[in-house]
C-alpha cells in the first residue's frame, strides 16, 4: 500500500481526469484510488453515485456537484482553487470525462490558463465494446445517437459511405425509435448491442442490420451500438475467354453490339465495356 502522505507529494498540481468503473467497481485502477484519495476537491455528475464509488474505497475527498447544467457557472470557482495550487479531479458518474460526459469546458479553460491536465488511462464504454465485436479495429465514435431530423441526415448519410466501425451510445428510450434509421442507412452491415457492460446482468446482442427486430420491451440499462465497416464491393477484373472472343466472333454480324454485350455478360464475369470494347475492336478489323 502506497503512503497517502508520502504519494501526495509526488502528485503535480492540477486537474486530474479520472477513469470511473462503468459497471463493475472491480474495475477502477489502483493509481485512479490513489488520486482521489489526494485530491482536495473531486468533481463530480452526481454526488449520490460518486459517494458508492468513493465510500467503497474509503476516499473522503471533497465532492463538488459539476455536471452539464452548471460546469460553466462552476468554472470560476475551480479555476480559482486550481490556480490556488489545489489538486482537482474530475469524474463523471460512469467511464472517462469528457467522452460524452462533462469535461471538455474545463480542461479547455484551464488549457488556456496554462493549468496542468492530467488525464489517467482507464474504463471506457467505447473500447470495451470494440475489443468484443469482432469488427474493423479501425473505427469511429460519434457519441450519442442524435436525435434532430436534420442532423440525422446530416450526419448518418456520410458515415454510411465510410468504411470503418462505429460506435454510438443510445438511450434504452430512444433504441427502438433509432432501429429504423439503423436500417435506412447501414444496410449490408453486422451490429452489436452491448447491454449493461461489466455488470451483473451484461447482454451482447449480435445481428446483422437487416435482420435486427425492435425491442419487445424497453431493455435496461445504457446501450453502447457498434456497426461493423462497410464491405465494398470490388468487382475482379477479369479478361474474355478464348471461348467468349469465339462466340463473339460469329455473331458479330448478326447481332447488334449491345445485343451480344447483353448475352456474354450473363454468363460471364467481364465487365459490359469491355465486352463491348472487344465488339467494336472487331469491326474496325473487318
Amino acid at each position: 500500500m502506497v503512503n497517502s502522505k508520502s504519494y501526495n507529494n509526488e502528485l503535480k498540481k492540477g486537474l486530474y481526469l479520472v477513469p470511473t468503473p462503468i459497471g463493475n467497481l472491480g474495475d477502477i485502477t489502483y493509481r485512479a484510488i490513489e488520486v482521489l484519495r489526494n485530491s482536495e476537491f473531486i468533481l463530480c455528475e452526481d454526488t449520490r453515485v460518486s459517494k458508492n464509488l468513493l465510500n467503497k474505497f474509503e476516499i473522503k475527498s471533497k465532492l463538488i456537484s459539476n455536471h452539464k447544467f452548471n460546469e460553466v457557472k462552476n468554472l470560476p470557482k475551480i479555476l480559482g482553487l486550481l490556480k490556488d495550487g489545489k489538486l482537482i479531479s474530475l469524474i463523471s458518474d460512469a467511464g472517462t470525462p469528457g467522452i460524452s460526459d462533462p469535461g471538455a469546458v474545463l480542461v479547455n479553460e484551464c488549457l488556456k490558463n496554462s493549468i496542468n491536465v492530467i488525464p489517467l488511462p482507464g474504463p471506457s464504454a467505447v473500447t470495451t465494446a470494440m475489443s468484443v465485436s469482432g469488427f474493423s479495429e479501425k473505427y469511429l465514435f460519434y457519441g450519442f445517437f442524435p436525435d434532430k431530423e436534420k442532423i440525422i441526415k446530416e450526419s448518418m448519410g456520410p458515415l454510411s459511405g465510410l468504411s470503418y466501425s462505429l460506435i454510438f451510445f443510445i438511450s434504452p428510450k430512444k433504441i427502438n425509435k433509432n432501429i429504423p434509421i439503423i436500417k435506412k442507412y447501414f444496410k449490408g452491415r453486422k451490429i452489436l448491442i452491448c447491454r449493461e457492460i461489466s455488470k451483473f446482468y451484461e447482454e451482447y446482442i449480435r445481428s446483422t442490420v437487416d435482420e435486427l427486430n425492435l425491442f419487445t420491451k424497453e431493455p435496461k440499462g445504457e446501450l453502447t451500438v457498434v456497426l461493423s465497416e462497410k464491405k465494398i464491393n470490388q468487382k475482379i477484373s477479369q479478361i474474355l475467354s478464348e471461348s467468349d472472343k469465339r462466340i463473339i466472333e460469329k455473331m458479330i454480324y448478326k447481332l447488334s453490339t449491345k445485343e451480344i454485350t447483353d448475352l456474354i455478360s450473363q454468363n460471364s464475369k467481364v465487365s459490359k465495356k469491355d465486352i463491348y470494347d472487344y465488339c467494336i475492336k472487331l469491326k474496325n478489323e473487318k
